[in-house]
């Protein structure tokens, strides 16, 4: 409910309690959270649909980037970043700069904010590409760092949300069968924790639903600092970990 007004389905927070506290294995935590967005995403992407805000080439763009990505991102979890070290420091570079920079820039231009502009086909295809990889490497669709981006550009988070989670979903049910078919050549914990995958999708789909519907009523600034803040937050708590 507080991460889908901004288009983020909330997979960027569950890691750490999925590893910490539940003990999911890596890296059966990444297809395990790509299976929560999969279940939680059609309850923001309904309403959206019925608001009629999931129209528009900017849906179709991160689509088409972000789901080539994933699958190299999945690819290259299992084989090359199997550890948590590696997954921490990721994560926290990621993350930190993009969600400080949002927050900087929003606090400045509280006041005057500039006006939003639309960027090139080219300008998004590639984040979202990129994003895919990341996104397939950590365990989320991409939302949560397609957000930043897009809106750290300009972009009102009204228009960046509904996109950003109509790719969070494609990518993750994507990215889930990707992990799915490496589990049958691969050893290891790849698989995911059916149990806890559907279980957390379930809240999500009930709080996705809810946050859509909270998104109409929540100035701009509020959404961008929405978006910046858990970034921020999350980036530096891994940043933290990796010290330990």
């Amino acid at each position: 409910m507080a991460t889908a007004p901004v288009g983020v389905s909330g997979a960027v927070f569950l890691p750490p309690v999925q590893v910490s506290v539940v003990g999911v294995p890596s890296p059966a935590v990444t297809p395990t959270n790509l299976l929560h967005i999969v279940v939680a995403g059609p309850g923001a992407l309904l309403r959206h649909h019925r608001a009629g805000t999931l129209r528009g080439p900017l849906t179709r763009l991160l689509v088409l980037g972000t789901v080539p990505g994933v699958v190299a991102g999945a690819v290259i979890r299992v084989v090359a970043v199997p550890g948590p070290s590696v997954f921490r420091l990721l994560i926290a570079v990621l993350l930190l700069p993009l969600g400080g920079r949002l927050c900087l820039r929003t606090l400045r231009r509280a006041s005057r904010r500039a006006p939003a502009r639309e960027p090139s086909s080219r300008a998004v295809t590639r984040p979202a590409m990129a994003v895919g990889v990341a996104g397939g490497i950590y365990g989320i669709g991409g939302g949560s760092l397609l957000g930043p981006i897009l809106v750290g550009r300009g972009m009102p988070v009204a228009k960046v949300a509904p996109a950003a989670l109509a790719a969070t979903f494609g990518t993750s049910a994507v990215g889930a069968g990707t992990y799915a078919l490496l589990s049958l050549s691969v050893t290891g914990d790849i698989a995911p924790s059916w149990s806890l995958g559907l279980a957390c999708g379930l809240g999500g789909l009930c709080g996705g639903y809810l946050g859509a519907r909270l998104q109409p009523r929540l100035p701009e600034t509020a959404l961008r600092l929405l978006l910046g803040v858990p970034a921020l937050g999350v980036g530096g708590l891994y940043a933290v970990r990796l010290r330990r």
